[in-house]
């Protein structure tokens, strides 16, 4: 198992009891931070080190992922953005935070927006790295250049195909990412590489599901906070790659019809920037938590 060096580590119950497992470091004022695909919460060790000098930095396993509870998809909520939104904020709780930041990365961004839109006086801010909404993530993938969300696509079938394809080439499949998304292969040691893969292969439907859900409940609640005009209360900033120039759209304009208090920032770095950037990251975070306190 992967540790961050100098944090301690819990086991507190998500919002349905579902056991999260939870690492803790630092004093200060909280923050979370929630970790991408194909990853865990080991990919936030660079920079919790660095904010734990004045943070309390609380970073699970999402459920489904790493050595969180796995339950079993029983319906389209136990995996929605909604439930693992809802963990969130159970486990902050638990450690006696009312308010947290709050920074996530690829799929823990889009568990932070949902958090963020459900919960605005818990989160004074948000933090988001290389996502879009999920709402807007489907409608920018048109035509042959979608083929670089190929996996969106299979792992949004009905429940029992996809995880099947999956786990016959379970190790291929995740290694696939973390190879073809790391900017020059050096990103990750072999043993964190493996530690990544690994991870997933042992939660190959619970991944499943956590994506399906993204073609399915997590819409329709973005579409229903579209229908309403609900948007992001608090100071919101965005790091990001240039995917609009290579998908064609304005990522800019994208955020903005979901918060009125924006910031965003192109990075120089791969997917992974929170491990190959982490000195960047972390003073994107410390600068976004003193916009929201200015």
């Amino acid at each position: 198992m992967a540790t961050i060096d100098g944090f301690g580590y819990q086991t507190i119950p998500g919002s349905d009891g579902t056991p999260l497992h939870v690492a803790v470091g630092g004093t200060g004022p909280a923050v979370v931070l929630l970790h991408g695909f194909p990853q865990t919460h080991y990919m936030w060790r660079e920079v919790a080190r660095r904010l734990a000098d004045d943070h309390t930095v609380i970073v699970p396993d999402l459920r489904g992922y790493g050595e969180s509870g796995k339950p079993a998809e029983a319906g389209p909520d136990t995996y929605s953005k909604r439930t693992m939104g809802d963990d969130v904020v159970a486990v902050a709780s638990a450690l006696g935070h009312e308010r947290f930041g709050l920074i996530g990365h690829d799929r823990g961004a889009l568990v932070g927006v949902r958090a963020a839109l459900d919960h605005p006086e818990r989160v004074p801010y948000l933090g988001i790295l290389d996502v879009l909404p999920t709402l807007d993530t489907w409608d920018v993938l048109h035509g042959v250049d979608a083929k670089i969300a190929w996996h969106l696509y299979l792992m949004a079938q009905p429940v029992g195909l996809p995880e099947r394809m999956i786990a016959a080439v379970a190790d291929d499949f995740f290694a696939s990412f973390l190879d073809a998304w790391d900017t020059d292969g050096t990103t990750f040691t072999p043993e964190v590489r493996r530690h990544y893969i690994d991870s997933s292969v042992a939660a190959v439907p619970s991944i499943v599901a956590d994506y399906r859900a993204s073609a399915g409940i997590d819409l329709d609640l973005d579409r229903a906070d579209r229908a309403t005009g609900r948007r992001l209360a608090m100071p919101v900033g965005v790091l990001s790659q240039d995917w609009g120039s290579q998908l064609g759209f304005d990522p800019r304009a994208i955020w903005g019809a979901w918060s009125d208090d924006l910031v965003y920032e192109p990075i120089d770095a791969g997917h992974f920037m929170a491990e190959e950037k982490p000195d960047d990251v972390a003073g994107f975070i410390r600068s976004l938590a003193a916009r929201a306190r200015s």
